[in-house]
């Protein structure tokens, strides 16, 4: 019987507007994402890039790409957890943001992992 690798990881969201940093009048808006990436697989797993894609609500796209996330790029044992905190500006008081992480297992093997479509939304601008 051979022995099967998993890997698999977990991506969960938070964001909250930040209404101190944000402009309305001249069409700026800040919002902060919280993302805690777990390792539900059963191999170590570092995240070594990120991709985001954040779109406003006049369809206005910007991409972003970059090693790590927040100057790190954690090794996350099986059923380990990594968290932190970022942000997005964007021209409405409502958009979305999708993309993926792109992570090497231990055995050097790269795989990706995607970060499903949320929403970033000022207060009661969304129920």
């Amino acid at each position: 019987m051979s022995d099967i690798k998993r890997q698999k990881i977990q991506v969960d969201v938070d964001t909250t507007y930040i209404a101190s940093s944000s402009e309305p009048e001249a069409a700026r808006y800040v919002f902060s994402y919280s993302i805690t990436i777990k390792n539900t697989g059963n191999i170590e797993a570092q995240l070594l890039s990120r991709h985001w894609i954040i779109t406003d609500a006049n369809g206005k796209v910007q991409e972003v790409h970059g090693e790590g996330v927040v100057g790190e790029k954690p090794h996350l044992q099986p059923g380990e957890s990594f968290q932190y905190t970022s942000g997005a500006v964007i021209e409405t008081s409502v958009g979305a943001m999708q993309g993926s992480y792109h992570l090497q297992d231990a055995d050097g093997e790269k795989f990706t992992a995607t970060i499903a479509p949320f929403s970033l939304s000022t207060p009661r601008t969304l129920h």
